[in-house]
């Protein structure tokens, strides 16, 4: 019996970490889910029917609370819990960001400067395929990250970017980095369509370039400092190969 048919990166008496694809969701959608309480349309990332209220997966391997979430199209770490005190613990680390969590981006163009704190406010809007948000000042809720540039790709004018994410907000990292005219590459939403469709040939990028690649915190059960890491996974990293 498998509470989840995706990668296992760190589990224990207390918790559940997977490496989540791409394109697969972190929980199902709530538009589209049952009214049992369960299933919904499209791969969830932990099997079994889900609660939305109490935000836990019902999985053969017993029952997992969902700590926090990644977009459907960003792959990389996605913690749950084992129900108890631990769960509870993990939930109000990750709600008082108390968790270093690093992303990696490649993006179009260079971020200037090449390393930098950015601080926005997030504004978010409900449309007929979900959600869609803006950044801006003054208005909606405050998003913080840091990041730097890793490595740039002169002939494909590309950056690859490590993201402090202080801030946990809806689509928050594509938001930030669009409204600055380096969108991250393959975003159908908020990126360059044009470009993303020369990247599909000049470097088989088809997926947005977003992976959740180290999470560090406090155990909430032990107090031990725990680090989860997850490579980049092989299209990505197919893709930065090719980048020149």
């Amino acid at each position: 019996m498998k509470a989840s048919k995706y990668p296992v990166l760190f589990s224990d008496d207390w918790l559940f970490v997977i490496d989540k694809p791409a394109g697969v969701l972190s929980h199902p959608n709530l538009d589209k889910k049952m009214e049992s309480g369960g299933g919904g349309k499209g791969r969830s990332a932990f099997e079994g029917p889900y609660d939305f209220a109490e935000r836990r997966f019902e999985t053969p391997a017993g029952p997992l609370k969902l700590i926090h979430r990644l977009d459907k199209d960003t792959s990389g770490i996605l913690v749950a819990a084992r129900e108890g005190k631990a769960a509870e613990n993990c939930r109000k680390i990750f709600e008082e960001g108390k968790v270093e969590k690093t992303y990696l981006a490649l993006v179009l163009g260079r971020p200037f400067p090449l390393k930098g704190t950015w601080r926005d406010d997030i504004l978010e809007r409900k449309r007929d395929r979900g959600i869609r948000a803006t950044a801006g000042s003054g208005r909606g809720v405050p998003a913080v990250l840091r990041y730097c540039v890793r490595k740039t790709f002169t002939r494909d004018a590309l950056s690859l970017v490590e993201i402090q994410l202080i801030t946990g907000r809806t689509h928050q990292i594509r938001v930030q980095f669009s409204s600055r005219r380096s969108p991250l590459a393959g975003d159908e939403v908020y990126g360059n369509f044009q470009e993303n469709r020369k990247l599909r040939k000049s470097i088989g990028l088809y997926r947005l370039f977003l992976h959740a690649h180290k999470l560090a915190f406090a155990h909430p059960a032990t107090g031990k400092h725990l680090e989860l890491v997850s490579p980049l996974p092989p299209e990505l990293d197919s893709s930065l190969t090719a980048a020149k």
